[in-house]
């Protein structure tokens, strides 16, 4: 089986993500409406087990690592601005999960902190995709070599990634089309 070239793989994912940012900011959109509590919380699932479990682990354990060995900066460069757009991320993510009980119970002000959340997470990486597809992933493409290539491909595959499972990518690629 031929493996596929990673920056694909990971614009794909990119894909996958955008759908879920798309339905969180129409399901969250209209704040006298009824709070839709399970689809939040089947959302940050989705966050939490791919989006930030599964394509920022590929990230930041093998195309990162290869990027800077190959000289692309760290701090003060791309890789530390996605890195640390990541952590803002979970942070937010961090918020909504925090304040999802008591929206669900029925608290207005939990109510608004998750939809307040919510919508800073969907920014942010809606932006951070945008630099990654445009700016990294084209900057990756164009110091790997076919060998950096194929390595980092079989480092997104279950035999080399305990946390990269297809049958998990398929579990939660069939999320995130049906929304």
């Amino acid at each position: 089986m031929e493996q596929r070239d990673p920056i694909t793989m990971l614009l794909d994912d990119h894909r996958l993500i955008e759908k879920v940012l798309q339905a969180l900011d129409e399901r969250l959109a209209d704040p006298s409406g009824e709070f839709p509590a399970d689809f939040v919380e089947q959302a940050i699932d989705f966050i939490v087990h791919f989006a930030d479990g599964c394509h920022h682990y590929c990230e930041e354990e093998a195309l990162f690592p290869a990027l800077a060995k190959l000289g692309v900066a760290v701090e003060g460069g791309p890789i530390g601005v996605m890195l640390h757009e990541h952590s803002v991320g979970r942070a937010c993510v961090a918020g909504m999960r925090e304040n999802l009980p008591a929206a669900r119970s029925g608290d207005p002000g939990a109510r608004i902190r998750v939809r307040e959340y919510a919508a800073e997470f969907t920014n942010v990486l809606r932006n951070h995709i945008w630099k990654e597809d445009n700016i990294l992933f084209q900057m990756a493409r164009n110091v790997l070599s076919d060998e950096g290539s194929r390595t980092l491909a079989a480092q997104f595959t279950d035999e080399h990634n305990p946390r990269v499972k297809s049958e998990l990518r398929a579990r939660y690629a069939a999320f995130a089309n049906s929304l």
